[in-house]
């Protein structure tokens, strides 16, 4: 339902629904609640946002329309081309809630931690998806998450691996109707593929937070004195900041290190196009990955990605075709993998044009948003 096009937001007002915040009566087809859409870092944010991007397109096909509810921010510069409310304090949030009525015929909430928002809009039998990202959906949840769970009428995940770990945790719900929805950003690059620096460079790029301390940064550190006894010239970029920074800068020095890992802070999105035009490699062996997104970022420049077998990581990158998958507990496994990553030649140029093609076949914005429609469409 929809075609695949659709990636900018529309500006103009889907039928029946205004585009202020004290909204005008009227039926509404979706009703989204989502988190904070306007920052730099996290697949959640980045992914709502693409997501809201083409419903707002193809809202206006749709005879009631679409309104955004984000929690965690103002109105800001980016408008959604469909009515919307913001709220940054939890307070706000819930007076925000209940201070209508919400005739919707869909609820698509776009993160688990949004689902106790849930009992404070007055619905009116609408149905109830819930999108599944990764590991906050995996520990086993409390009494009132459990509780809202069963309100879920379809459940939305990432990939085939989120749903598994979240059927691990919440094995009540493992005959609950589902769908995978892969993720994907951006457009096709118009140009050739950009040739990477002489140097031979690994880059990993996420945020450096203690909570996430599973990204495979230490994994990587770990392994880097064994690459450097066959490739001397092998440089590791870390490319993201956060309170995990430091620790890991230390282990750096204490293993002298520091001449050939580079810590680069938190990057914009054009510094980071550049940087992965100049590696040779996207490596993030991680061991909590619902997705990975940066994984996208790297295929659609036509970077090969170094993955963990233990995450969605391989769903996305699909090796051994386009890149290589490695158990990130084993530094030897990871340092062989990295050497023949970074090694160029014929191997790398083939995983380079096989890493780009997935991309393009797979995961742009319009790929991502037309699976989102189709999987709502026919409950709108």
């Amino acid at each position: 339902m929809g075609s695949e096009g659709g990636v900018a937001a529309t500006t103009r007002a889907p039928q029946g629904i205004g585009r202020r915040d004290d909204l005008a009566s009227g039926r509404i087809g979706l009703l989204g609640v989502f988190p904070a859409l306007t920052c730099s870092y996290g697949g959640v944010q980045a992914s709502g946002r693409i997501a809201w991007e083409g419903i707002a397109a193809r809202s206006r096909h749709t005879p009631t329309g679409c309104v955004l509810f984000r929690y965690g921010e103002r109105r800001g510069a980016w408008q959604p081309g469909t009515a919307m409310v913001s709220s940054r304090s939890r307070l706000a949030a819930l007076a925000a809630a209940l201070s209508r009525e919400w005739p919707a015929d869909v609820v698509l909430v776009w993160h688990l931690a949004l689902l106790k928002l849930l009992p404070f809009f007055r619905l009116r039998g609408a149905r109830v998806v819930l999108f599944l990202h990764g590991i906050e959906a995996w520990p086993e949840p409390t009494w009132p998450t459990r509780r809202l769970l069963k309100r879920v009428d379809l459940f939305l995940t990432n990939s085939e691996h989120t749903w598994r770990r979240f059927v691990d945790a919440n094995p009540g719900h493992a005959g609950a109707v589902r769908r995978i929805v892969p993720l994907g950003l951006g457009a096709p690059l118009a140009r050739s593929t950009p040739s990477p620096t002489g140097l031979p460079v690994a880059l990993v790029v996420s945020r450096l937070l203690r909570g996430e301390d599973y990204k495979g940064h230490r994994e990587l550190i770990a392994a880097w004195p064994l690459v450097l006894e066959r490739v001397p010239e092998a440089e590791l970029w870390i490319a993201g900041d956060g309170d995990l920074r430091k620790d890991l800068e230390a282990v750096v020095r204490a293993r002298g290190l520091a001449a050939r890992i580079r810590f680069w802070g938190e990057i914009g999105e054009e510094e980071k196009t550049e940087m992965i035009a100049r590696c040779r490699c996207l490596a993030m062996p991680s061991r909590g990955e619902g997705f990975g997104l940066a994984y996208v970022e790297a295929m659609r420049m036509g970077r090969p990605c170094l993955v963990s077998t233990l995450d969605a990581g391989r769903e996305v990158v699909g090796p051994p075709a386009t890149g290589l998958a490695v158990d990130p507990r084993n530094p030897r496994q990871v340092a062989d993998a990295l050497c023949e990553l970074l090694a160029g030649g014929s191997a790398w140029e083939s995983w380079s044009l096989r890493a780009r093609e997935r991309y393009e076949a797979h995961f742009t914005a319009a790929h991502f948003q037309g699976r989102l429609w189709d999987a709502l469409g026919p409950r709108l």
